[in-house]
């Protein structure tokens, strides 16, 4: 059964890691595109939209979905009455927002959000039916059918927002982007999975999914609210050029994170859930994530921090350097995100969604008395005080699995140690180039190979676990297809 279940959750990885690859590389160049195609206050402009309906999608993605793929025995008389609760919650939404578009719109004292807003807040809906789908895909850890939905949707989508930037239509080249996206990635993830809802609907099952959902959903809301409230402020109290600039610097690392953070978490939750009673294998599954996580997040994160004004002006020209300081934030953020992502899988895979939630509030209050305390400073005191709310965040979120899995903050600072000083090393032999006239391309180029040798190169002089691991994993799946 082991076995099986760790040959599921490579192949798993493997699967979500190659879909997060393809779409976040096409993102990437289409992000390139159109940031040189549309100005930053058009990007601005799009985030204060996006703060609304990111709120909003919580209701669709965080309780329910992880509900059903913890429950151990279910069913379709499970799917099938999340799926129509969904559905009915989204529809719900998506009136409000049409109604509340006028409010939104005057709030930011800019009327053409009307139908910006009413637009947009369609992926309400078809999320709500692409939701479950999701769940059962990830449940039944089938992430084969996630690469070609996502892949799928996001090409397409890159030739609508591109088609459209170039003929001129400003920011419903960014609204036409999403919403295609969305719609072709649950078009074919609807065609390729088999299951579909039944007419069966159970009250009493869905109390008891709710029981569980309730928790992770209030704290996916505190966290997206928390998130995004900042974006409100800057758009609010500063300008859309601000607001621009500060999304793209959390873009680019994003980009990268998401790659590496969401595989690893849409896996790891299923493959821990399955061995929730026994703590000494989500103990090993944990620690195994978060030291193999590390050793790949931490070069790139420091890597891209290290070169943040040449591949801003080398990919999306000079008038986005102002982003450079908010990519280098937000680059040392991320770098932590390995040990924020086991801690919590592990704590939702044994059952304790309470704790989960206790673990937002304490979380967000402290963040957002930091935010309070910068907000009328500047954009860049607000950014820096991310790193702050970090720190203290990771120690929050270890906090539990000291009792619950016997392994504590310190440990886990121990076991991503390594990852870190090798990578400060690799990134500290590429810096002097900062400093050297050259065209950017290839000093990005030789900056990159040379932090690549240098790293790869003293995990295997010094025997790293993780690049051990990873090799002989790499080495064992090559096996099997042979």
């Amino acid at each position: 059964m082991d076995s099986n279940i760790k040959s599921k959750t490579l192949s798993g990885f493997f699967w979500r890691f190659m879909e997060r690859c393809g779409a976040q590389g096409v993102n990437f160049v289409v992000t390139i595109v159109l940031a040189r195609l549309l100005a930053p206050e058009l990007y601005g402009t799009i985030a204060l939209v996006t703060v609304f309906t990111a709120i909003l999608q919580i209701f669709v993605d965080s309780g329910m979905g992880n509900a059903l793929i913890q429950k151990k025995d279910a069913d379709d008389v499970d799917f099938s009455s999340v799926f129509y609760f969904n559905l009915t919650v989204c529809s719900i939404l998506y009136v409000g927002m049409f109604f509340a578009a006028p409010l939104i719109a005057g709030f930011y004292n800019k009327p053409e959000l009307v139908p910006v807003v009413r637009v947009m807040s369609l992926t309400l809906i078809i999320s709500g039916v692409k939701n479950i789908q999701q769940a059962y895909v990830s449940k039944h850890m089938l992430f084969k059918k996630f690469f070609f939905s996502t892949l799928g949707g996001t090409i397409t989508a890159a030739f609508v927002g591109i088609g459209m930037a170039y003929a001129g239509y400003g920011v419903w080249a960014l609204v036409a982007q999403d919403l295609t996206n969305k719609c072709i990635d649950t078009i074919v993830l609807w065609i390729t999975v088999k299951w579909r809802p039944k007419k069966i609907f159970s009250w009493n099952r869905l109390k008891g999914l709710i029981s569980y959902g309730w928790k992770l959903l209030v704290s996916g809301l505190v966290d997206t609210l928390y998130n995004n409230i900042r974006q409100l402020i800057i758009g609010k109290v500063y300008t859309s050029k601000d607001l621009g600039l500060f999304n793209k610097g959390q873009q680019l690392p994003t980009t990268i994170v998401n790659n590496i953070n969401t595989s690893i978490d849409s896996v790891l939750f299923p493959a821990m859930s399955s061995h929730q009673e026994s703590k000494e294998r989500v103990k090993s599954m944990t620690r195994r994530s978060i030291k193999v996580s590390s050793y790949i997040m931490w070069p790139l994160m420091l890597g891209l921090c290290f070169t943040a004004t040449t591949v801003i002006s080398l990919l999306l020209t000079d008038k986005w350097l102002g982003a450079v300081v908010y990519l280098r934030v937000f680059c040392i953020t991320y770098a932590f995100y390995p040990i924020h992502t086991a801690n919590l899988n592990a704590i939702k895979a044994m059952g304790r969604s309470d704790i989960y939630l206790i673990l937002e509030v304490f979380k967000k209050s402290f963040g957002i008395i930091t935010m309070i305390a910068t907000m009328w400073i500047s954009v860049e005191a607000m950014a820096y005080s991310l790193l702050l709310v970090s720190v203290v965040s990771q120690m929050i979120n270890a906090w539990p699995n000291r009792k619950l899995l016997n392994y504590s903050y310190l440990e886990q600072l121990k076991d991503i140690l390594p990852a870190i000083l090798v990578s400060l090393v690799a990134c500290l032999c590429i810096m002097p180039f900062n400093f050297i006239v050259m065209p950017k391309i290839l000093k990005l180029g030789v900056q990159v190979i040379i932090a690549a040798v240098v790293y790869v190169g003293i995990s295997k002089i010094f025997k790293m676990e993780s690049y051990t691991y990873i090799i002989d994993t790499i080495k064992g799946m090559k096996k099997k297809e042979s």
